[in-house]
């Protein structure tokens, strides 16, 4: 698999690079966070929201709308599975990482994505990504065989438990939490999620 640097073009149709906010606090906090040998996602972490720079975050990349600050850290080479949300998520990479990104708009009418449509960016330690809400994407990957820590920032309730209770459109089908709708792949064998991405079960190593 080919890995594009994040100041790659190509860059541009997932995301953009954040620059002029100092978040040098939050890393901090963020050292002191674990990393298993597999993944760990927690979506609000009371030190983390409590940094000074969650306020700047809060009000220019969200418009002063709630927000929640979390991590997501280990260690995964896989793809696994996609999520996409009904707005931007913020990633502020601790250390390098990789993530796999594609389109909202290549998932086919009854959910099926194709994982040959995936590309992977290199994101180095210390930078701030935002990833748009059509960007389908997981957890990260690791970069140089390292563990990888990032916070992970979103509208205030988002990935948290939801009960499915409806079906009024199809895509009710691949709603796994609140504002998380999620297409999984047979390999990751993850429970309830719905089974639509065909193709291999990509993989940085």
């Amino acid at each position: 698999m080919e890995i594009l640097k994040v100041s790659h073009p190509n860059f541009k149709e997932y995301g953009r690079i954040i620059e002029g906010i100092d978040v040098s606090d939050l890393l901090e906090v963020l050292k002191e966070t674990p990393r298993p040998e597999d993944v760990i996602y927690v979506a609000s972490d009371e030190k983390l929201e409590a940094c000074k720079s969650a306020k700047k975050i809060a009000y220019s990349l969200y418009g002063g709308m709630p927000i929640q600050i979390g991590y997501c850290n280990g260690s995964n080479v896989y793809l696994n599975a996609v999520e996409y949300h009904r707005d931007s998520e913020v990633n502020i990479a601790l250390t390098n990482l990789i993530l796999l990104l594609g389109k909202e708009q290549d998932i086919e009418e009854d959910g099926i994505y194709d994982t040959k449509k995936i590309e992977a960016f290199f994101i180095p330690a210390g930078t701030i990504v935002e990833i748009y809400g059509t960007t389908l994407h997981y957890a990260p990957c690791n970069a140089n065989g390292e563990k990888f820590s990032t916070a992970v920032i979103l509208p205030k309730g988002t990935n948290t438990e939801i009960i499915k209770e409806q079906e009024n459109i199809k895509e009710d089908k691949l709603l796994f939490a609140r504002n998380k709708w999620l297409i999984a792949h047979k390999d990751a064998k993850i429970k309830d999620a719905f089974i639509g991405l065909k193709g291999e079960n990509l993989s940085v190593e």
